[in-house]
């Protein structure tokens, strides 16, 4: 009997997953595992939490939907907490498991867990098989190697669809065989030392985790409202929920994959029509692989200072009063106050206010960036390790941008953006 682990990670579906595809193919039967990595639920080196209340409570919902998915096809979720060099090794005895099935990491921090993973898998004769799962073209796909990557995203775009492919996802399976797997054993909030914060009304979305509720936003998104055909002309809102696709915090989770994405939209095109806007989404998903092809290039330089540029920046030491102000939106500039706010109590920012946020952080107030991306990093109900800590190097001038010093004049911004204040007025009354 071959019997396998699937070890889901932050690809929380049963649709277009070789990981769970491979394992269905090679085996007998199937384990699917998913391990409270008591690494995620820290407080970091800057002072915050790795994993904060909004994002813990949508991964909760997402592995409650992954079990309801597996076991309306003879499977279930195992639920493991600890370190996963421990744990899963005890399952690999428990059910003399042979060969273990993951998601292929590329950041730092994962990497060396995979690599931890991987050593007590050799002591027990057992094999660890990983797939990239995560991103819309596949690297082996890239018409460059990973080092030769260009850092320069339109460089890296023009020449990527221009030469590559983007694969077809792979089907959901039907059937899963498992042994019998105990009803699912999630721990609460408290176990997991987070305290529990409800979302506030005025949120943009009310968000919740699982691959259902990802495919349910796609067909609102795409063919329930069209909005995604004006995608280009509305993404730059800030108030509500359809000026953009809001897709991140399933993409995020792996709830949902860009390829399937990809081809639903294909699917749109064809009966809709495809304009800007169609394009613009895949434009977009296109800086999201960038970012995760740039972080197996540049590994652990991403989470340094001076970053991937190597390069000297002043900052102002004396700043924990101004980073407090910061995270509480009373900086006194109206737009950054609003969008801190909104990030406080939702979990959510738009991009347009990530952008000067950021920017106020690091140019205006000339604050350590990396205090700014630790913060992001538990806020975000939509955090990717890649595209927080790409986009916040980026907007510090250390990362990919060939312009250096991207400076925001705030005020002009908000002129632009939120011309009757209407965002402000909603996050900046009592």
């Amino acid at each position: 009997m071959r019997t396998s682990i699937v070890w889901f990670k932050t690809d929380l579906r049963l649709h277009d997953n070789e990981t769970l595809i491979k394992a269905i193919a090679q085996s007998d039967k199937i384990i699917p595992v998913y391990c409270f990595d008591e690494s995620n639920f820290v407080t970091t080196e800057f002072g915050f939490k790795k994993t904060g209340s909004f994002r813990a409570q949508f991964l909760l919902e997402s592995l409650i939907d992954l079990d309801k998915n597996l076991r309306a096809i003879g499977s279930g979720l195992l639920i493991v907490k600890g370190k996963p060099e421990v744990e899963i090794p005890k399952i690999i005895q428990e059910y003399k498991v042979t060969k273990v099935f993951a998601k292929r990491e590329v950041s730092y921090e994962e990497k060396q867990t995979e690599a931890r993973v991987q050593e007590e898998l050799f002591k027990l004769k057992c094999e660890l098989k990983t797939f990239s799962t995560s991103t819309l073209y596949h690297a082996e796909d890239l018409p460059f190697s990973i080092k030769d990557i260009p850092d320069v995203f339109t460089n890296f775009r023009k020449k990527t669809e221009k030469d590559a492919i983007i694969r077809v996802a792979f089907e959901e399976p039907k059937e899963i065989k498992s042994p019998e797997i105990e009803p699912l054993k999630l721990p609460t909030l408290q176990e997991l030392g987070i305290e529990f914060k409800t979302i506030d009304s005025r949120a943009v979305l009310k968000f919740k985790g699982g691959e259902t509720e990802a495919i349910a936003r796609l067909n609102h998104y795409f063919f329930e409202t069209k909005c995604i055909s004006e995608y280009k002309e509305t993404r730059n809102g800030l108030v509500g929920a359809d000026y953009s696709s809001k897709f991140s915090a399933w993409l995020a989770l792996g709830c949902i994959s860009p390829r399937f994405i990809y081809d639903e939209l294909k699917k749109y095109e064809m009966q809709f029509g495809a304009n800007d806007s169609t394009y613009w989404l895949v434009f977009e998903l296109l800086w999201r692989d960038y970012f995760r092809f740039m972080m197996k290039k540049y590994n652990a330089k991403f989470f340094q200072q001076a970053g991937i540029q190597s390069k000297g920046i002043p900052v102002n030491k004396d700043n924990t009063s101004q980073l407090q102000e910061w995270i509480d939106g009373e900086t006194g500039v109206d737009f950054v106050d609003a969008n801190m706010i909104e990030l406080k109590l939702t979990g959510f920012m738009s991009n347009r206010g990530r952008q000067n946020v950021a920017s106020y952080l690091c140019n205006d107030l000339k604050l350590d960036w990396r205090y700014g991306a630790a913060y992001f990093e538990q806020q975000l109900i939509d955090y990717d390790v890649c595209s927080n800590w790409g986009n916040w190097a980026y907007l510090a001038g250390v990362g990919n941008d060939p312009r250096g010093n991207r400076y925001f004049n705030i005020e002009k911004q908000a002129s632009d953006y939120d011309k009757d204040k209407k965002f402000r007025d909603l996050w900046l009354k009592d």
